[in-house]
C-alpha cells in the first residue's frame, strides 16, 4: 500500500559539522520548512581504537573518523532542541538502551515529552560498538539484546506513570513513584532500530515502528514481510506500526554501494525522487535524511534542493 510520506531531518550531533551552530540552523530550519521530525543519532564517547565492525554496510567501516570530528550526546541535545522548537517532534534514532540506566533515561524522557508538550519520539537499539559498552561500563555487550528488552519494559512502565516496580535477568527495581508519565499516552512513542531478526521480534513486541537504514527496498520487502508475521504471532496489528526508512543523501553525482548499484538516496533529483517513491510504494510512512558529505555551504546547498525540489513531490 502506497502512504502519503513525511519526512525528518537528521541534525547530526556527530561528525565535522556537529557543532551548536550548525546543529541548531538545521533544527531552525526544519521548522520553517516542511519536516515533521527531527533526530539525533546515539554515540556517547569514540574509543581511539576499536575492532567492532559497523553493521549497516559492507565494509564494515564507520563512516565517521572517530579520532578527529566532534560528537555531542544525543540526551542532552534533544533537550536543547526541546527550547529552541516550537512544533517539530524529536526523535533518537536511535538511542542504545544499555547506554544509560533505564530509570534516569526513562525519567529523561518522561520530562522531555512533558516540557515539549509531548514531542518526544523514541527510536531505540541494542548498539554495535563493543568497546563504548566498556568505555561506559555497560551492561554485558553479548546479551545486550535481553538487557535492551528489559530497559524498554521499565521505561514504558515509568511513562505510564504511578508506582511502579520491575524484576528482570538485568534490572530488579522495588516500587518507586513516576509521577508525571509521559503526556502521550500510555507512553511515548517506541520505534525500534536494526535490521535483524531479533530486531523484528522486537519490534513486534514492543514496538509503535521500525526505523531501518541502509538496505535495498528488494531487500526491505523482504524483512516487512518477515515482519508482518511475526506482529500476526504477536496479536499485533501490522499495519498500525510506523515505518520509517533513514538515508543518506547526496544530490549530483550517484554514489555506489557495495554491489556496485547507484546507493539509494544519491544522483539526480529525479532519481531520488524514485528511491523515495519505491519507499512509499512498500509501505513506508516516513524518511529521516541526512547530509553525511561535504561542509556547510554545499550541505546547505543540498538541503534547499532537496526543500525545494523533492518534498513537494510527495
Amino acid at each position: 500500500m502506497t502512504h502519503p510520506l513525511t519526512f525528518g531531518l537528521d541534525v547530526g550531533v556527530y561528525g565535522a559539522l556537529a557543532t551548536r551552530h550548525h546543529i541548531l540552523a538545521l533544527a531552525a530550519l526544519a521548522e520553517q520548512s516542511d519536516f515533521t521530525t527531527i533526530w539525533v543519532a546515539d554515540h556517547v564517547i569514540f574509543p581511539a581504537q576499536f575492532t567492532s565492525r559497523y553493521p549497516y554496510n559492507a565494509t564494515g567501516q564507520f563512516p565517521v573518523n572517530m579520532t578527529q570530528e566532534p560528537l555531542m550526546e544525543p540526551v542532552a541535545t534533544m533537550a536543547v532542541l526541546v527550547g529552541k522548537t516550537q512544533h517539530v517532534r524529536i526523535g533518537a534514532s536511535v538511542l542504545v538502551m544499555p547506554y544509560r540506566n533505564p530509570v534516569l533515561l526513562g525519567r529523561m524522557l518522561v520530562t522531555l515529552d512533558q516540557l515539549s508538550g509531548g514531542r518526544m519520539i523514541l527510536g531505540a537499539g541494542v548498539g554495535w560498538l563493543a568497546e563504548e559498552f566498556s568505555a561506559l561500563n555497560a551492561r554485558d555487550y553479548a546479551a545486550r539484546g535481553a538487557v535492551t528488552d528489559e530497559c524498554l519494559e521499565i521505561i514504558r512502565r515509568l511513562c505510564v506513570g504511578g508506582e511502579v516496580s520491575f524484576q528482570g535477568t538485568h534490572y530488579q527495581l522495588a516500587p518507586v513513584i513516576s509521577s508525571p508519565g509521559s503526556l502521550q499516552r500510555p507512553h511515548i512513542p517506541i520505534l525500534i532500530g536494526g535490521t535483524t531478526r531479533h530486531a523484528l521480534n522486537r519490534t513486534a513486541r514492543f514496538g509503535n515502528g521500525w526505523i531501518s537504514t541502509d538496505m535495498r527496498p528488494d531487500r526491505l520487502q523482504q524483512r516487512l514481510a518477515t515482519l508482518r508475521t511475526l506482529c500476526e504471532q504477536y496479536g499485533k496489528d501490522f499495519d498500525k506500526l510506523t515505518l520509517t526508512h533513514k538515508v543518506f543523501i547526496h544530490i549530483g553525482q550517484s554514489r555506489r554501494d557495495s554491489s556496485g548499484e547507484r546507493a539509494i538516496g544519491t544522483g539526480s533529483v529525479t532519481e531520488i525522487t524514485d528511491d523515495l517513491q519505491r519507499l512509499a510504494d512498500i509501505g513506508y510512512h516516513h524518511i529521516i535524511i541526512r547530509f553525511r558529505d561535504g561542509d556547510a555551504e554545499q550541505q546547505d546547498t543540498q538541503l534547499r534542493i532537496f526543500i525545494d525540489d523533492i518534498m513537494p513531490r510527495f
